[in-house]
């Protein structure tokens, strides 16, 4: 608690509102925060997260680091787990009904995106509380079923985006889906939120949770959203269904790599969500780029940097170097494993789409010949082809000899 007080209200208010898209009722965080000093207390701030995947992404991250913004203050950060929404399933954005998880699906994801959460947030008790909804979710008989339905009507159900879009396309909506606001509403009764963050999609489901409070005799909770991190591609929203993402558990080397594959459009979105950098260093580097008297490229490197050490701190520029070697110099990482060929390799002719495959190179042997097709192997920086496959021979002078798959797969041949 103590730690608010170095901060008026006004001051803090300004700090939490650095890249936020919506804050509603308008002007009312520094009230709420005057009242809770007033009142010796803590703002609750609600976030919650259906684990449909088993990592959490730099996307996630996002509001997760606004959440630890609030703990900084002295706040209680409410992590919900959507152990039970998340089997419903989130329609914020979908075009046709999710399909739905199981429940035994949900809790294998919630319980390894769990073990991340530290990475980002305070994991002190007064300051972070961690509830799964299936809690009191999983308990609602149907009087009090019929009694949440009560908080809304079909009218106002229709005036989200993109239900409205799928009645005029007489696309299916089902009743399960316009349950979801609701269910995610009642989270803020069951926890008494005074405030809930969300990513800029979920707008129509914080504002219903407003609604669903007031309904359950409460004060309606603040609403605050945060822009959605574009994905690799440059495109979408960061998803683990996209594949466009990266997880902040990733080894430094891929976290590093795939963020300078990002788009230069991108840039300056990842720089203010995704960097973790001071906002006076991103406002100049944002400028420079618009200006042209920074280079894009060093500038990429700046960002990627920054997101490793965000999460492994100090292995930035590490990270740098095995890039420096592995794409730049085109030399062989340091570190990459020494591997024997399978029983009855050495001295015969080998099948390589089988050899890439035993190796874990790639998945499948078909994944090995489409590698092949592509002049995606090669051996010691040679391209293999579909042709020198029958007469591939491996044999103990071999040992030392370097196979690789793309840019970012090696092993080192070994004999014993």
């Amino acid at each position: 608690m103590a730690a608010r007080q170095h901060k008026s209200p006004e001051q803090q208010a300004e700090e939490l509102l650095h890249d936020v898209d919506t804050s509603l009722p308008e002007g009312e965080l520094a009230e709420r925060l005057r009242e809770c000093e007033r009142e010796g207390r803590q703002l609750r701030v609600k976030l919650g997260l259906d684990p449909t995947a088993n990592v959490v992404t730099l996307g996630w991250a996002v509001v997760l680091w606004k959440l630890r913004q609030f703990q900084d203050l002295g706040h209680k950060a409410v992590l919900i787990l959507g152990t039970f929404t998340a089997q419903v399933g989130d329609p914020s954005g979908q075009s046709e009904t999710r399909k739905r998880l199981t429940a035994t699906q949900v809790e294998m994801f919630a319980d390894s995106v769990k073990r991340h959460f530290g990475e980002i947030l305070s994991t002190d008790e007064d300051k972070l509380e961690i509830r799964p909804n299936s809690e009191w979710l999983a308990s609602l008989d149907m009087r009090e079923v019929l009694e949440l339905t009560a908080s809304t009507t079909l009218a106002q159900m229709l005036e989200r985006d993109d239900f409205a879009k799928r009645f005029a396309g007489r696309r299916p909506i089902s009743m399960t889906e316009f349950m979801y606001p609701l269910l995610q509403g009642y989270d803020s009764v069951a926890v008494e939120a005074d405030i809930e963050l969300g990513g800029s999609d979920q707008l129509f489901n914080l504002m219903m949770g407003r609604q669903v409070q007031q309904r359950y005799g409460q004060t309606p909770q603040m609403v605050m959203t945060m822009p959605l991190l574009v994905g690799t591609d440059g495109k979408k929203k960061m998803s683990q269904s996209l594949g466009n993402y990266i997880s902040i558990s990733e080894p430094y080397g891929d976290m590093f790599g795939k963020t300078m594959k990002i788009p230069d459009t991108a840039m300056p979105q990842w720089f203010r969500l995704a960097s973790g950098l001071p906002k006076e260093e991103v406002d100049r580097v944002l400028a420079g780029l618009a200006e042209g008297t920074l280079h894009p490229g060093e500038e990429k490197r700046r960002l990627a940097r920054a997101v490793v050490d965000r999460y492994q701190k100090g292995y930035g520029e590490v990270a740098e170097q095995a890039f420096n070697r592995q794409f730049v110099l085109r030399q062989v990482p340091h570190d990459i494993p020494t591997l024997p060929p399978p029983p009855g390799g050495s001295g015969e002719t080998v099948y390589l789409p089988a050899l890439l495959a035993a190796w874990g190179l790639v998945a499948s042997n078909s994944e090995g010949r489409r590698m092949l097709a592509q002049g995606a192997v090669r051996i010691d920086g040679e391209k293999v082809t579909e042709q020198r496959v029958s007469r591939l021979r491996l044999i103990p002078d071999d040992a030392d000899r370097v196979v690789s798959v793309g840019k970012r797969r090696f092993v080192r041949l070994g004999y014993s």
